[in-house]
């Protein structure tokens, strides 16, 4: 059935999404691991760095103190010079005030034919101090050798980051069948978590307590024979709070968590994901005491011999090597395993056998206190008004999963901040759920006028006959602002959570979801492709009805429809009259509906133009428009009992 509390949408006509691409992450490299553009780009980097210092170490200075060789002949004729240093083809002067220059010679001839040439006379050659060294200092071998060794280290460095990349693709390979579960160490506080921060789910908390007990304190079981579950499985619809629970088990402990999901570990390459149970488990004994928790474990442990080869295949083969590793548990090793699914009608006998998965654990759906004691969780942190009740919130809330309470109260920060507030409102909460549910208002949607007419009559009509009919739960809003793709709804919510449905409130319900389009037929002749989820909402119910709920007259208490394998079991002729009778229910329903709408015809009218006018009527409002056209608002003491 249908999860309770949610909101009957009026949509317009249907409308293309177009997918909207994610944040700019996707374009960075998976590995985080250098790529090998970006190594040789930085080779060359340094490359072009070594021979700008070569450049620097042997030009610098060069302008300044370089001078011609005519120059230095006219020097030595004027008794500027005192001394030459010739050093290979290289001369250094030094001058009568102490400064140094140098200049070149041809390597051909010696320094006194050079001068002679330039006419210096011997006398004058004879004045100046000529000493003659060998060029064998550091600048030598430097200028000498750096031509050459540049290259070559160019080349080595090359090669060394050519050696890296190919390193890191073979240890990459030697790795790939390694376990890639992400370890909590439990001495970690920011990642620790409690039983503490788990609100709610008290059957499921008191089940899992042994396991911390064991963790603890195994000697008391084993001393008395006892043995504790090797495996437990966590079984509950999304949102409620599995993972959440097997982190706190490992957090009340203090042991190690090694979380992993289960389709980490099948690959394309057959043999992949058995090497990495293998691994996941050596690791987590290593580590013992610990918990090892797979999440997701139906990717994994679905029912084995359907496989046609391939990936599946390397499933199952990853399936088998799960079962061997939980059969080959000592009792003394104190590992703990822990998966979670919300499709546990899918997984093979063989792993929830004894010895196995043998402990299964459901958590449902939060109650009303529960989902009291779960925004108080998630409202800890945040500056709560004085308006403020949280009660009112979870009674309006049936059907929401812990994840959605958080998301609640989420939105509802969101919207304080963007309205630039310090504190969060009740009429942020409010607003919230219906952000939650049907997604934010759509303020630039604006109706026309005979829509928005259409919209009113439709959504009046859903509300006057779930109020009037006695099996249809209670409404608490309605309104013809557009949210996500409804032009408006209508919010029905019980007194008090449902744990089961009957068959009465099943054709009341029906009759109130086409309430809608009902209204629209009667009122303007015509029907809109307004109620087209309506329709589709009430077929699959009266469907349900007939063929999984044994709710029909004409064809009796039978289950028509496997909820495990989806099979179609049953004849042509069978199915034709499954068709039959839901069209009877779909056509009795509809009736009942005009019935109600023709009778009170004129609080329709009166109501749906309210409804446009103010756009949004809340509980206390419309009851008391009810009450002026002679209609008993329902009560708690009302409410029938399943």
């Amino acid at each position: 059935m249908a999860p309770q509390g949610k909101p009957t949408p009026s949509g317009k006509k249907g409308r293309k999404t177009t997918p909207r691409m994610k944040g700019g992450k996707g374009l960075l490299p998976s590995s985080g691991r250098p790529s090998f553009a970006g190594n040789l780009l930085s080779t060359i980097l340094v490359f072009l760095i070594l021979m700008s210092i070569y450049s620097l170490i042997t030009g610098s200075n060069q302008e300044d103190k370089e001078i011609a060789l005519s120059q230095v002949a006219n020097d030595v004729k004027a008794g500027l010079v005192t001394g030459i240093t010739v050093a290979g083809d290289t001369l250094t002067i030094t001058y009568a005030d102490g400064t140094e220059k140098e200049s070149m010679k041809s390597p051909e001839a010696g320094l006194p034919e050079t001068l002679a040439a330039y006419g210096v006379a011997p006398q004058e050659m004879s004045a100046v101090a000529i000493t003659v060294t060998g060029e064998t200092g550091w600048r030598f071998w430097l200028v000498t050798l750096l031509p050459i060794a540049i290259p070559i280290l160019f080349l080595a460095v090359l090669f060394w980051f050519l050696a890296r990349q190919v390193k890191g693709a073979g240890m990459q390979a030697f790795t790939f069948g390694q376990s890639k579960a992400r370890m909590i160490d439990p001495s970690d506080q920011n990642q620790r978590v409690t039983f503490a921060d788990v609100a709610g789910a008290k059957e499921a908390k008191e089940e899992l307590l042994e396991i911390v007990d064991f963790l603890k304190n195994p000697k008391k079981f084993l001393d008395i024979g006892a043995r504790i579950p090797k495996g437990i499985l966590l079984m509950g619809a999304p949102g409620t709070g599995k993972t959440l629970l097997a982190r706190a088990v490992a957090g009340e402990a203090g042991v190690p968590f090694f979380s992993i999901s289960g389709s980490e570990f099948v690959e394309m390459f057959v043999g992949v994901g058995a090497s990495r149970v293998r691994d996941l488990f050596q690791l987590a004994k290593r580590s013992a005491p610990a918990i090892i928790f797979v999440d997701e474990i139906d990717a994994v442990g679905r029912v084995r011999g359907t496989g046609t080869g391939g990936g599946n295949d390397e499933r199952e083969q990853t399936l088998n090597q799960i079962l061997v590793e939980m059969d080959g548990f000592e009792p003394t090793e104190k590992v703990i395993v822990m998966a979670a699914t919300n499709r546990p009608d899918v997984l093979d006998p063989a792993l929830l056998r004894p010895g196995r998965f043998d402990r299964r654990v459901t958590i449902d759906l939060p109650d009303r206190k529960d989902r009291v004691e779960i925004l108080k969780t998630h409202a800890r942190k945040k500056p709560l008004g004085a308006d403020v009740n949280l009660e009112v919130i979870a009674e309006r809330t049936p059907g929401f999963s812990g994840a959605e309470l958080y998301s609640l109260m989420n939105e509802g920060a969101i919207l304080a901040a963007r309205e630039t507030r310090k504190e969060i409102t009740q009429y942020d909460l409010i607003r919230s759920i219906e952000k939650v549910m049907l997604g934010p208002e759509r303020k630039s949607h604006l109706l026309s006028v005979r829509e928005k007419r259409v919209t009113a009559y439709h959504e009046m009509g859903h509300a006057l006959v779930g109020s009037i009919l006695p099996y249809a739960d209670p409404v608490h809003k309605v309104s013809i602002i557009s949210r996500g793709r409804a032009a408006g709804y209508t919010l029905k919510l019980p007194f008090e959570d449902k744990k089961m449905q009957s068959k009465k409130q099943f054709l009341d319900d029906i009759a109130g979801t086409l309430g809608g389009y009902v209204a629209e037929e009667m009122v303007f002749d015509d029907i809109t492709t307004g109620p087209h989820n309506d329709l589709s909402v009430a077929t699959a119910l009266a469907r349900d009805m007939v063929s999984r709920y044994g709710m029909s007259d004409k064809l009796g208490p039978v289950a028509f429809a496997n909820d495990r394998t989806g099979e179609v079991a049953y004849s042509q002729d069978v199915a034709s009259k499954i068709d039959g009778e839901v069209a009877r229910i779909i056509d009795e329903a509809k009736e009942k509906a005009r019935d109600v709408l023709v009778k009170h015809r004129k609080a329709l009218d009166m109501m749906s133009e309210k409804l446009v006018e103010v756009e949004t009527l809340e509980r206390e409002e419309f009851e008391k428009l009810l009450v002026l056209n002679g209609i008993t608002p329902k009560t708690k003491d009302d409410e029938l009992p399943s």
